[in-house]
């Protein structure tokens, strides 16, 4: 087991520079997700930490040793890939050992340390097999299992989910998470879902054009997020984020068409002062019209079973939507109902306008 340190990391490719100096402190035993969309630079992090790209600056050090100038081999690490990356013409056991054979290590020891990684990933009646002749989560197994038989430093995920379908990801998502606490090696896993993120992460590093935009638990980047992005990009559907500005007496604040939402006892800035006011679907809640902070208007409803996503408009005649409200499955909404609706205040968030960071 090992600690990952990125201290100030920085790539380019010739002029274009794709990672702005990130730095990451990982526990041992840790499990860190790097999420964010493509083209954020979370895959070419990751494999700047595999030695499988160069670093143009800073440092990256494994088990507390520099090994920016280490082969791949050499870091002690084993990554798993999108695609599996099995040998089609060798069998499960052939594939689970290659690495092991490659380091020179006794036949009983290749025996024993297979068998032990096909118990734990359920794969012991599989291992004759080509992988052919394997579904998708078993071949996913597989190229678990030659990571977990190296007993690495450190694992390194790749979007390993992402070939698979939508059952299967939240099965083998739940297999990753039981595994890594089963072994406690130190991981570091990339994502472009954030569901897959959240559940698995012990902390988040949420990437935003090559900058870790934020690193945090993944409660606190979804109660508190660092950003107008992470606040879009955690959370399913994205927080409503509108303009507004402070109240004439700093109590409140003003969103257009002359609504005004009252915060006596949050510590606003100066009056007048514009911002971006956010809240999430999940922090609306449906009241009575004598209780609502504003009257909404519905404009498109997205039944979902247990939960209906309502979009509505702060105006009858405005176009598009300008809130979405989660409310529960059962309860009866259609386009163009009028429903009044009341903010959780302990839930709302203030950006600046700007630099669209977190204001308090």
């Amino acid at each position: 087991m090992a600690t990952i340190a990125l201290k100030d990391v920085r790539k380019n490719y010739g002029r274009n520079k794709v990672i702005h100096g990130v730095s990451l402190d990982v526990a041992d035993h840790e499990f860190i997700v790097i999420v964010g969309p493509s083209g954020c630079g979370k895959s070419t992090l990751l494999r700047m930490v595999a030695g499988l790209e160069e670093i143009t600056s800073g440092t990256v050090e494994i088990g507390g040793r520099v090994v920016n100038k280490l082969e791949p081999r050499e870091r002690d690490i084993a990554m798993v890939f999108q695609n599996y990356a099995l040998y089609p013409h060798m069998s499960v056991f052939d594939n689970m050992a290659y690495g092991l054979r490659n380091a020179r290590r006794s036949k009983s020891e290749i025996a024993l340390r297979v068998a032990n990684a096909a118990k734990m990933l359920e794969l012991g009646s599989l291992l004759d097999r080509k992988p052919r002749a394997l579904s998708g989560g078993q071949r996913q197994r597989v190229a678990m299992g030659r990571a977990l038989v190296r007993d690495p430093a450190a694992f390194l995920f790749d979007e390993p989910l992402s070939n698979l379908d939508a059952k299967l990801r939240v099965q083998m998502r739940l297999e990753i998470k039981a595994l890594q606490r089963n072994v406690g090696t130190t991981s570091l896993y990339v994502t472009h879902d954030q569901v897959e993120a959240m559940t698995l992460a012990d902390r988040l590093v949420v990437m935003n054009e090559g900058k870790a935009e934020q690193i945090d638990t993944p409660m606190k980047v979804y109660s508190k997020p660092a950003s107008v992005f992470v606040a879009g990009f955690i959370g399913s559907p994205a927080m409503n984020i509108l303009e507004a500005h402070v109240g004439v007496d700093a109590r409140g604040i003003a969103i257009r068409s002359g609504v005004t939402i009252d915060l006596p006892e949050m510590n606003l800035p100066n009056a007048g002062m514009p911002l971006l006011f956010g809240i999430r679907p999940e922090h609306i809640s449906v009241t009575s019209e004598e209780r609502a902070d504003m009257i909404l208007t519905v404009a498109a409803v997205e039944t979902l079973g247990a939960d209906t996503l309502a979009h509505c408009r702060m105006a009858a005649n405005d176009k598009g939507s300008d809130f979405v409200l989660r409310v529960p499955g059962m309860m009866p909404v259609y386009a163009g109902q009028r429903l009044p609706v009341m903010f959780d205040r302990k839930a709302v968030h203030f950006f600046d306008v700007k630099t669209r960071n977190r204001l308090f």
